[in-house]
């Protein structure tokens, strides 16, 4: 009887394989029912001469084995608990299976299956085995060549990795389509698509004066709603030229997008597979947030092709090598495109909500994993949103030259070969001159690390100190933990200004100072200081750690109203707001403070994104979670206090709120760029405080409903005229919007 129990993979045990594989030649030929795959591998042993050659392989029927053109009998091999093992095998040879699958019949959503209008497939991490036998592991590195033939009325597309190199009609209806990518890549990044699909033209021209072919496939139903996400992949491909100087590699780059794929998206080299929510877009049809995000995705899967693709990860526990550098890749072009303190504050407010909660509970882990029993367990925020952070740090702590010039350092030396989190932090050093063991910390130890900061002020030398403390406390069964290397970025207002910190300990220009916490405890000391400062702390958020400060209503309002970081400022009135708000379950009135903070921020001149953030007010969810801590949660009186302060802040600032209302208005035609969409958040953060008046929702929200041409104004006006008083307003406003 086989023990079937879960086996637990460790990292330590990597090995290299024992063979290599240079190319792989495919022919996949679908009939209705069933698929016959007929693979060729060209093998060298590279482990030792006596090691069979062992590959994965899940539900597959073999039809046929040989080696060197020989066939095999079946005494030859054998094929169990879904691996085929093949001894006596010489040192360079070529191997070829031919097997049959049925992905009509597979409901994993792995390897090829039948979904909806097409065949597709899906190998990331290991679904390649359930299309053919293969070394199914990252670190196997080929070129491919993919014949695909089916039905040409039922799969008149046939879609393949790399640049189409042949067509041909065959007899009984069927045809195939030749696929060549010439770039080695692993087995997860192997994609195939059939089906019948529309397309979407266009072309990219790149820095060199090549033309590369751009294709979205869609279903007929979606051809005048690729716009969007056809120009989101020209912007990314050309500010991954202009940031990192990496030009697309192919001739060709296709995006499949379809209600059926059952993922989000896929970064199968030069062959994208979407869920159409992540691609298609119009402005009566797709909120600015979604174009956002499809913007967002389209680009990350993009940059993929670089920090993924053909820079890949030796094994599965260092998957955050491709998906952390991915994710700070995206946020940096999401940055570019829109509003860099926005972006900042919502991946910091993620950060704080989610995979801190993550560190904290039993599914904590570090971001390079020790070990695991299901790999899809680890694609969580700590390797994903934690691991682009720790890249961030490290472009923080080396500044932006020297860390762009580690990143092509790291791209260059590791194209085209599997690589580790240590080579792409070693990359850093090398370019760098700095040696960044304790930083490697980073990749290893689970939890969050807490910070706690003294200010400490003497009049007589106008000296500020700042003593800080770091700690990443110990989970059950964990012994202490050694410091970390933080980035923390901080500043000092004097009588409510930024002061222009100069030379000193720690570095940095303007009203930033960096300061590298590399001990369990540390002085950094600040010259020439002419009154005591508030600090303001972790600018930028300069690092995913848990500050712990216990900061007067005075210091709060002051970060508010004077500090020119713009997570700083959203930080410090969400706390100030929280408190605020318990003071007002606790049956006192909000102070005067709070509302001259408020004012002051109101009427700075501010990005008009980041203006709508910084004025609203905690999530009911926020403040749920800051509340855990004090025992059972009244959702009840976090939903009332908090419509009490709203309905405050809006009688107090009527007119302000009534001006920015008319002064945000968006005359242009519909666009979904960075100006717009500022523009509109905050007009609608307006409309959300007039609602709170008497007379607004027929006097503004229903002319804003009627009028909008793009579905983000007309939920903006919908959602104030559901949510008040008028039944009659409600009803038709419903109506109008279901017809």
């Amino acid at each position: 009887m086989r023990d079937s129990a879960p086996r637990t993979i460790y990292r330590a045990d990597y090995q290299p394989p024992a063979f290599t594989i240079s190319n792989v030649d495919m022919h996949v030929d679908i009939y209705d029912g069933y698929t016959l795959v007929e693979t060729t591998l060209s093998l060298t042993r590279q482990g030792p001469a006596e090691a069979d050659l062992v590959l994965d392989g899940e539900a597959l029927e073999i039809e046929a084995i040989a080696i060197d053109g020989v066939g095999l009998g079946e005494a030859s091999y054998r094929y169990a608990d879904n691996q085929l093992n093949i001894s006596d095998v010489p040192d360079k040879f070529q191997l070829t299976t031919r097997v049959r699958i049925y992905p009509e019949q597979n409901t994993s959503l792995e390897g090829l299956y039948r979904s909806g209008v097409m065949y597709c497939t899906q190998c990331e991490a290991q679904g390649f085995r359930k299309i053919t036998f293969f070394p199914d592991r990252p670190d196997v590195l080929a070129t491919y060549r993919v014949t695909v033939e089916a039905d040409q009325k039922q799969c008149p597309v046939l879609l393949g990795n790399g640049n189409l190199v042949g067509q041909e009609q065959l007899a009984d209806g069927r045809h195939r389509a030749v696929w060549e990518d010439p770039w080695p890549k692993p087995c997860y990044l192997f994609a195939l698509v059939a089906g019948d699909l529309a397309c979407v033209e266009d072309h990219f021209v790149t820095a060199s004066g090549r033309r590369v072919d751009l294709r979205i496939y869609v279903e007929a139903k979606d051809v005048n709603y690729c716009g969007h996400g056809m120009e989101s992949l020209k912007q990314s491909m050309r500010w991954d030229e202009s940031v990192y100087g990496l030009e697309y590699d192919l001739d060709l780059f296709n995006i499949v997008a379809v209600d059926d794929f059952n993922f989000g998206a896929m970064e199968n080299k030069s062959l994208n597979i979407f869920n159409t929510s992540c691609v298609l877009a119009a402005p009566n049809i797709t909120t600015d947030a979604s174009y956002q995000r499809i913007e967002a995705i389209v680009a990350h899967e993009y940059f993929h092709n670089y920090s993924g693709n053909r820079v890949t990860c030796r094994d599965w526990f260092q998957l955050s090598l491709k998906e952390g550098l991915t994710v700070f890749r995206e946020a940096e072009f999401v940055s570019d495109m829109n509003s860099r303190g926005v972006k900042r504050v919502e991946d910091a407010a993620f950060l704080r909500t989610y995979q801190f909660a993550e560190d904290a509970g039993p599914m904590a882990h570090p971001v390079r994993p020790d070990s695991f029993i299901e790999i899809s367990n680890f694609y969580t925020s700590t390797v994903y949103e934690k691991g682009a952070e720790v890249v961030r740090m490290l472009h923080t702590l080396l500044g932006h030259d020297t860390f762009m010039e580690g990143a092509k350092h790291y791209f260059k030396h590791y194209d085209g070969q599997a690589a580790t989190c240590d080579d792409f932090v070693q990359s850093m050093e090398v370019v760098s001159g700095r040696q960044l063991d304790q930083f490697r910390r980073w990749y290893e130890q689970a939890g969050t690390p807490e910070l706690s900061v003294e200010t400490v002020y003497d009049a007589g030398s106008q000296r500020c100190s700042l003593v800080v403390r770091q700690c990443n406390p110990p989970r059950p069964g964990e012994g202490d933990k050694p410091p970390l290397h933080i980035p923390l970025a901080i500043g000092l207002l004097v009588d409510g200004q930024p002061v222009q910190l100069g030379e000193g300990e720690g570095e940095g220009e303007g009203t930033t100072r960096l300061l590298e916490v590399t001990e369990a405890e540390q002085r950094f000391e600040f010259d020439n200081i002419s009154a005591p400062p508030v600090a303001s702390l972790l600018r930028g958020f300069s690092a995913p750690v848990r500050l712990i400060s216990d900061d007067s209503e005075s210091t709060l309002q002051t970060l508010i109203a004077g500090d020119d970081d713009d997570f700083v400022r959203w930080d410090a009135m969400q706390r100030y707001a929280g408190r605020v708000l318990a003071s007002i379950g606790n049956g006192q009135s909000p102070e005067s403070g709070f509302f001259e903070a408020y004012e002051r921020a109101l009427c700075a001149d501010t990005d008009p994104a980041m203006k709508a953030l910084l004025l609203s007010l905690p999530s009911e969810a926020y403040l749920a979670d800051s509340r855990q801590g004090n025992g059972v949660v009244d959702v009840f009186e976090i939903h009332t206090t908090r419509e009490q302060l709203r309905m405050a802040l809006a009688n107090r600032f009527s007119a302000q709120w009534e001006a920015l209302f008319n002064e945000m208005v968006v005359t242009e035609a519909y666009a979904a760029n960075g100006d717009q969409i500022g523009r509109r958040a905050l007009r609608h953060l307006a409309l959300a405080y007039l609602s709170c008046l008497e007379g607004s929702e027929e006097r503004l929200a229903l002319p804003l409903f009627s009028e909008a041409d793009n579905l983000t104004d007309r939920l903006a006006g919908l959602r104030v005229l559901v949510d008040g008083n008028s039944d009659a307003l409600r009803e038709r406003a419903l109506t109008q919007f279901f017809d």
